[in-house]
């Protein structure tokens, strides 16, 4: 079923304007010139050109629009005479009638679920591809981020940066590495930065840190306890003090004066130190002793020349490779600086006490493992070297690594829409296969309806309607006739050459419209299976005298509009009213309030339920589409005189309607002549010429009128056409209309 039609760029619609509807009958009322034909002819045929701009939504694949108008009479009269044959279903065999209403009952269900099916399919693509745009909307996220301004990495993106669907087609093709990548973003970023501007250019190696006397943590000599002689005679007192070291260090404060007899004691400070006393303690600290604090004194002296000889950071830190270990270069290198100096702490508190044991700690390891992060950034070093050597390289590989995170980092927005895409897919390929299905079915009952109507093809029934049609309407002077195996023709009497040329306008309509109206009923050909049918009828009275104009509305209503249907719910029991209706949808136009009106259905319940009213109307702006109420319907008398107080209606449309209005009153109601009043004062003046040119019939019958819009000046014309009316006595009359 038709749902919008839209008309624009053509004819009289001269921009967009839509006709929308929700109903099965629509009737559409405008006058000569409003844009009917357009609408009917585009209707009848699409395909032209001049059409490219109109749009039809709601039909299906399995519709015909059948349209009457000027269109069809001259293609099935004026051509050739001779009527298309009809074909209709013969009463007759009623085993293939019921054959062909079953096969019809069978299409309409395969078809319903046909509509289920491709409803699904087209629910299934909508949400995949809203899926598809939120997924290229977040990967999208991947240029925004990296391009543009100072981003260094955009040349990564180089292809990718115009199109999302590009930029997720790219990252959807790369495959999810195994595992998580090692390198960062920033990790890129240095790298690249490392090779550019100002840092491209080759660094040297770090130097290792050496310790030369780290052999001395392992001397045995710190294990000893050094002490003096044990022969001498105050070796046993030395002993009973336990503190040699005490004893040794108190005979640098004894007074080396020959001439005293006693010395004064560094500890208790009376006269009580004997030349013999300090002979004998002399005596005790030996060659042997002395030999050993040498060694302890050489060992310290070493060992500090070595501290001076470790390198100091600020020598590591003008590297530029530096700052990636800084952290734990720092960690090292404070450990291994803590532990030499404390060594150096113990030498030095050996050689104070010597008969204490000390234990030295070895640095080696400590070294060892602050040369190792030396080693890293030399590792660093010699990359960014053989970087500046194979910078394209590099490059390609910054972008290798680039994309292998992005892909990394956008798996679940990938995964998520791979996943939904295989189930779309497989519900989609389950839901074609289901609809070529249902296709077969279909199409097997369609050939059984043409392989039925083979059999029931009957020509004689569609002539035989089409003359009795005539005799209902009072049209008994002629008749059609068969002419050949699929065409009539019309014959009066006996005569039947040439005929349709001696018929009046009004008979030809009726004929032709006879003729639609079987071509609705019945079929094109007899292979021509059950198709939903639209039905256009484009002013189906235009020519006809009143008297036919009742009969043709009453045939319409008759064949085209629904049939009320009362069933009742046979659980509840409750009354069930529809509307049942031989064709899909029927659209009736016409110009004729009087016509409009007859067709209209007078219960407002009803009317509100299955028909569609509408307006069409044309102004400076085009032809439009408008709703239209029940009340709104006037005889066409009433509605001229609206269209003649609207300024902004065309020209011609004011003049012709001026016009109808006059010639209805003066010529069919008041019977005056015109030509009399147009004598008398004003309107015999210059101001009125163009008024009473356009007015006077008699000037139309000699071809004379010749009317250029140019003159067209709606004040005068508006003017001169209430002076008529009040110079003919009818003042009263004009106010009241023109209101």
């Amino acid at each position: 079923m038709i749902t919008k039609i839209t008309l624009n760029d053509v004819a009289s619609y001269k921009s967009q304007t839509s006709l929308e509807t929700d109903k099965k009958v629509n009737l559409i009322y405008g006058l000569n010139g409003t844009g009917k034909s357009t609408l009917s002819n585009y209707l009848h045929n699409r395909t032209e050109d001049k059409y490219k701009n109109c749009n039809v939504e709601g039909l299906g694949e399995n519709h015909d629009i059948l349209v009457y108008n000027q269109t069809f009479i001259y293609e099935n009269f004026f051509e050739s005479e001779n009527l298309k044959g009809i074909f209709t279903l013969s009463k007759e065999n009623k085993d293939a009638e019921l054959k062909i209403a079953n096969a019809l009952k069978e299409i309409e269900k395969f078809e319903k679920e046909l509509e289920i099916k491709n409803k699904s399919l087209d629910t299934e693509r909508t949400s995949l591809r809203t899926k598809l745009d939120s997924a290229k909307n977040t990967i999208w996220k991947i240029k925004t981020d990296y391009s543009g301004g100072d981003r260094v990495l955009e040349f990564c993106l180089e292809g990718y940066k115009g199109s999302k669907d590009n930029l997720f087609k790219h990252i959807f093709s790369i495959t999810k590495p195994t595992d998580k990548p090692t390198k960062s973003i920033d990790n890129l970023k240095n790298e690249l930065h490392s090779i550019s501007g100002s840092n491209d250019r080759k660094y040297s190696e770090l130097s290792q840190i050496s310790f030369a006397s780290s052999k001395i943590e392992t001397e045995t000599i710190f294990n000893k306890q050094i002490v003096g002689n044990e022969n001498s005679s105050v070796s046993h007192l030395i002993k009973e003090l336990g503190n040699s070291d005490w004893v040794k260090l108190g005979l640098q404060y004894i007074s080396k004066e020959e001439n005293e007899e006693s010395k004064i004691c560094p500890f208790c400070q009376e006269k009580t130190i004997s030349k013999e006393l300090i002979k004998s303690i002399e005596n005790y600290f030996d060659e042997s002793y002395e030999s050993d604090i040498n060694l302890i004194k050489k060992f310290l002296r070493d060992y500090s020349e070595a501290i001076q000889s470790v390198p100091n950071t600020a020598l590591f830190e003008s590297n530029p490779k530096f700052e990636v270990h800084k952290k734990d270069f720092e960690i090292k290198y404070r450990a291994f600086w803590k532990l030499i100096e404390d060594n150096k702490k113990l030498i030095e508190d050996k050689l104070k006490t010597p008969s204490v044991s000390v234990t030295l700690n070895n640095s080696i390891k400590a070294l060892h493992e602050l040369n190792e992060v030396i080693q890293k950034i030399n590792v660093l070093i010699k990359e960014h070297n053989t970087n500046i050597d194979q910078r394209a390289k590099v490059k390609s590989n910054i972008k290798s690594t680039f994309w292998q995170i992005m892909r990394w980092d956008y798996d679940q927005t990938i995964s998520s829409y791979s996943n939904d895409e295989k189930t779309a897919i497989s519900k989609a390929e389950n839901l074609k296969t289901s609809i070529k299905e249902y296709n077969s079915k279909v199409s097997e009952q369609k050939e059984i309806i043409s392989e039925q109507q083979k059999l029931t093809v009957n020509i004689e029934e569609a002539v035989a309607n089409i003359n009795n049609g005539l005799v209902d309407l009072g049209i008994t002077e002629f008749r059609i006739k068969n002419h050949s195996d699929n065409l009539y023709k019309i014959a009066r009497g006996e005569n039947d050459n040439r005929v349709f040329k001696s018929l009046s306008e009004g008979e030809k309509m009726i004929i032709s419209f006879l003729y639609f109206l079987e071509l609705c009923r019945g079929k094109k050909d007899a292979t021509e299976t059950g198709r939903k049918k639209i039905i256009v009828i484009d002013d189906p009275i235009s020519s006809l005298s009143h008297i036919y104009v009742f009969n043709i509305g009453r045939l319409i209503k008759n064949e085209f509009f629904g049939i009320k249907e009362t069933t009742k719910n046979p659980e509840t029991g409750d009354k069930i009213v529809s509307w049942k209706y031989k064709y899909e949808q029927v659209f009736i136009l016409t110009h004729s309030l009087y016509f409009f009106y007859e067709i209209t259905e007078t219960k407002h319940d009803v009317r509100k339920e299955t028909q569609n009213l509408l307006r069409l109307e044309k102004n400076g702006d085009g032809s439009s589409f408008k709703k239209m109420k029940y009340e709104e319907i006037q005889n066409d008398y009433q509605a001229y005189w609206h269209i003649i107080k609207d300024e902004s209606q065309p020209p011609a449309l004011i003049a012709n309607c001026m016009r109808n209005i006059i010639e209805y009153f003066f010529n069919f109601v008041e019977r005056k002549d015109l030509n009399n009043f147009f004598l008398q004062e004003p309107l015999n003046t210059n101001r009125f010429q163009a008024f009473y040119r356009y007015i006077n019939r008699e000037s139309h019958s000699l071809g004379q009128n010749i009317f250029d819009y140019k003159e067209f000046d709606y004040r005068d014309f508006k003017d001169g056409f209430a002076e008529l009316f009040k110079i003919a006595g009818y003042n009263e009359h004009y106010k009241k209309m023109i209101k």
